[in-house]
């Protein structure tokens, strides 16, 4: 039943709110969590038993660098855990078939989305990757799949001990907000998929897009505290429910 309501909707939209030449997409920790990643704060308020205070700033890298390289390296270590699931392949579809310019915007820092096959230019990291790394006297950045130390050296420029994962901490401004927030003015049809709408400034860009006059979408496990201004929402699995809509509104394209 509830595939079915997905595919009337998805129909409709399609039918009677005219050519999407605009999609934007916002991924968010909940699309990875129903691949067994873990998401970015329990109930407790911590991150993986850590305080946010303690490896996501950085003080906290400045302060004890070897513990946060030490947390990277085993969150960087369970990305060969997982597997892309229905919701990260439906996407990915949605990003490679659709007539419309579709732009993908994550919060998430694993390589999920590249992996359920689109390029690293299809996807927009606005909070870093876990595989990349990034040299604090260069500044530039470099791919990484094993363990970052205190005392490594950077392979651009030789500096040894100035490296920190390329991940977007607490205090530091999100990769590529100019860019997103040109494509969220533009956009005619905006979906937002397993985001909590806690953390700013992506919790504030359905706002941004509905006042250009966008269509949105919200897919999520429950009601989160910008439920109210989507148009459309749809609660579940987003495996299931966003796979149900991706194939109907492609249908109907």
């Amino acid at each position: 039943e509830a595939r079915l309501f997905y595919s009337v909707i998805a129909c409709f939209f399609v039918k009677f709110c005219g050519m999407v030449s605009q999609i934007t997409i916002l991924t968010g920790a909940g699309v990875s969590a129903e691949s067994g990643v873990k998401t970015f704060r329990d109930d407790g308020g911590l991150w993986e038993g850590h305080r946010v205070e303690d490896v996501a700033t950085p003080e906290a890298f400045q302060r004890d660098p070897e513990l946060v390289h030490h947390f990277y390296n085993l969150r960087r270590a369970q990305l060969n855990e997982v597997e892309p699931n229905d919701a990260h392949r439906a996407l990915a579809r949605l990003v490679n078939e659709a007539k419309a310019e579709v732009t993908l915007v994550t919060q998430n820092v694993d390589d999920l989305h590249e992996r359920s096959g689109l390029s690293e230019n299809q996807v927009w990291h606005m909070h870093g990757q876990l595989r990349r790394v990034k040299c604090q006297e260069c500044g530039r950045s470099a791919a990484c799949d094993g363990d970052l130390l205190v005392d490594s050296v950077c392979g651009l420029c030789g500096k040894k001990g100035e490296m920190r994962p390329d991940i977007v901490w607490f205090g530091e401004i999100p990769y590529g907000m100019d860019r997103i927030q040109n494509k969220l003015v533009k956009t005619d049809l905006f979906l937002a998929v397993g985001t909590s709408g806690a953390v700013y400034p992506a919790a504030g860009f359905v706002s941004l897009a509905k006042a250009a006059g966008a269509k949105t979408l919200e897919f999520n496990l429950a009601a989160t505290n910008i439920t109210g201004i989507f148009d459309e929402v749809y609660e579940g699995l987003a495996g299931e429910t966003v796979s149900a809509w991706v194939e109907k509104y492609l249908e109907a394209e």
